[in-house]
């Protein structure tokens, strides 16, 4: 897609319904959201969307990172046209901006996923389903009209995880993203002190009784750890490479040695993920890691971010350090709390215009254009 720069940009553009609707509820950029969310939530769905593994420092450090790295402009460039495209698995993207899986959405808004896929699909963002979500991965499907993603928690019962993919197969889903770094729940204390639960989780009703309320916290862990195999190994991504016919991305990769082994073993991707510094605290941010897995992948397969992203700027310089696209998570929630699929769409919207502007004000008009020499070294 080939945009007018200034048709693109223009907030008051009537050809961007989202972009005046942002305007109209006072939220011109993705923090202005939070606030807005903050008042809407519950104590506890508050709790949950914030909460950080330990002393919340990688949470911290995600967003942090992207603040100290600057951008090198180029002036003097028609950036009159700027080509926001990108082809991931055969399939065109408008941007390469992407809703990355959060869990039980419907502790952020009664509709839950149904809100995040319609409002997705309105800003023509890929939306990546949770395992974990309260809507099964078949209703999301029915209303979405934007790609569907899964994100999959493998489980111990190869036949369940197998009968799962299938499921999401069937449904239309077009790639299988599978979470590798979440061997076992991290120490959230926050979601400890709030007693945070999951609410039925109704892709995962017939196995080992989690359709029920499923608590995540460190000391009520039966549930959850009857759906997480802290056994999984190179051998299981092998296994379920053998039995799946839409492209395999591993979420969760931050060793520059692990992305070296995914490259052999054969998965179409990887995503550069710290689990949204949930899980391990004082792990790297991902825009940290990215540039050190880029390098070792060296272009054999699509490498993704996720973590820490609130600007159009920020996705530029994941891009520019070797991103083929970028993930968000917090930010579009904060925006379904705060407005359900209406305020999905602006998060999106907001985004992709700070990242054209972004785009323009360096001097790239294409994706391909970005790289290191857009980072002031």
């Amino acid at each position: 897609m080939t945009h007018d720069l200034h048709a693109g940009l223009n907030p008051d553009s009537k050809a961007d319904p989202a972009a005046g609707a942002a305007a109209g509820s006072g939220c011109i950029c993705l923090a202005d959201f939070e606030p807005l969310a903050r008042a809407k939530l519950s104590a506890t769905g508050w709790e949950y969307l914030r909460a950080g593994a330990g002393d919340e420092i990688t949470v911290r450090w995600n967003e942090e990172a992207y603040r100290r790295i600057r951008l090198k402009p180029r002036i003097l460039v028609d950036v009159s046209k700027l080509d926001t495209r990108v082809n991931l698995f055969g399939e065109e993207q408008a941007f390469p901006i992407l809703l990355a899986p959060v869990a039980a959405q419907k502790l952020m808004h009664p509709e839950g996923e149904l809100a995040t896929a319609r409002g997705a699909s309105a800003a023509g963002a890929t939306m990546v389903v949770s395992s974990f979500a309260n809507t099964s991965l078949e209703d999301v499907a029915v209303v979405a009209k934007s790609p569907l993603w899964f994100q999959l928690y493998a489980q111990t019962d190869r036949g369940f995880t197998r009968e799962l993919v299938q499921r999401a197969e069937a449904a239309g889903y077009r790639a299988l993203c599978l979470t590798v770094d979440t061997a076992t729940t991290g120490a959230r204390n926050r979601e400890a002190r709030a007693n945070v639960k999951l609410l039925p989780i109704p892709n995962f009703a017939s196995f080992t009784g989690a359709g029920s309320d499923v608590s995540l916290h460190t000391g009520s862990q039966d549930v959850f750890k009857s759906v997480l195999d802290a056994a999984m190994s190179w051998k299981d991504v092998e296994w379920l490479l053998s039995c799946i016919k839409i492209p395999l991305v591993l979420k969760g990769v931050l060793n520059p040695d692990d992305a070296e082994r995914a490259v052999t073993s054969g998965v179409a991707g990887i995503i550069v993920s710290n689990h949204g510094g949930r899980n391990l605290d004082t792990l790297p941010a991902t825009i940290d890691a990215l540039p050190v897995v880029a390098e070792k992948v060296d272009g054999r397969l699509p490498v993704f971010v996720d973590g820490g992203i609130r600007r159009g700027t920020d996705v530029l310089k994941a891009l520019a350090l070797g991103a083929s696209a970028v993930f968000i998570g917090r930010p579009y929630i904060y925006g379904l709390a705060a407005a359900g699929e209406a305020g999905v769409t602006q998060v999106i919207k907001i985004l992709q215009r700070e990242f054209q502007m972004a785009m323009a004000l360096t001097g790239r008009t294409n994706i391909e254009s970005m790289d290191r020499s857009v980072i002031w070294a």
